[in-house]
């Protein structure tokens, strides 16, 4: 079970996300990433190369819908070296960019919407789609909104995980001990952390290095 974290705040990555990553890299967590807003393309190319440098696998997150928003997201991941590209609808068209790149897909499973995020249709019907894209050109795993579905979101993991044995990151809104917890029992390949370290859900009032070190802590029980 990967945890990720995102140098990312209320869907934006933080300005001086370089300057956090500096001062948490030496914590005993493998998984980096960030969302495609928030900081300049030549920004971002600078703070994924010096994860790289430190030997971390690191991620892009896209929160983008239309075919064109989808295709920019692909080829911005590509460009910059990241191993993963995190959401983005799937089109045929944004598989293929992937065929033969060392960048893996995880594209957003079921009907997802809005910003922020909402994750739509039934618990089948997502269920459905993600065995759909499992055998879809350029997937290499799916990127699951569990948090953002309006329904029984704890069925919903446990069905999906029942189901589905392609890698999956559950990602967003995992901001207590309680969804740690639950992390915990079912297992998922991965799943991501971010404004809940800039809100200090872990640890109260202490900073972004003592809450990631707090769940790093809290996981290894």
């Amino acid at each position: 079970m990967n945890l990720i974290i995102m140098l990312t705040n209320h869907d934006v990555t933080v300005p001086n996300a370089m300057e956090v990553f500096d001062a948490c890299c030496d914590l005993p967590v493998q998984h980096w990433g960030f969302k495609d807003v928030g900081l300049p393309e030549a920004q971002m190319k600078q703070l994924v190369s010096r994860m790289k440098a430190c030997g971390k696998t690191t991620y892009l997150e896209v929160v983008t819908y239309t075919e064109e928003e989808c295709l920019r997201g692909a080829r911005l991941a590509i460009e910059c070296g990241f191993d993963y590209l995190m959401g983005t609808l799937y089109y045929p068209s944004v598989g293929r960019l992937f065929q033969g790149s060392s960048t893996k897909y995880l594209p957003f499973c079921g009907k997802v919407w809005g910003s922020p995020s909402i994750l739509g249709e039934s618990i089948t019907g997502i269920v459905a789609d993600a065995e759909r894209l499992a055998k879809s050109e350029g997937v290499s795993g799916l990127d699951l909104l569990a948090y953002r579905f309006p329904g029984d979101v704890p069925a919903l993991i446990r069905t999906y995980m029942s189901q589905i044995k392609l890698p999956t990151v559950i990602a967003g809104s995992i901001d207590s001990t309680q969804r740690l917890d639950f992390m915990k029992e079912v297992r998922p390949w991965g799943f991501t952390i971010g404004s809940a370290l800039f809100a200090s859900k872990f640890k109260a009032g202490g900073s972004v290095r003592e809450n990631i070190q707090t769940v790093v802590d809290y996981l290894s029980k």
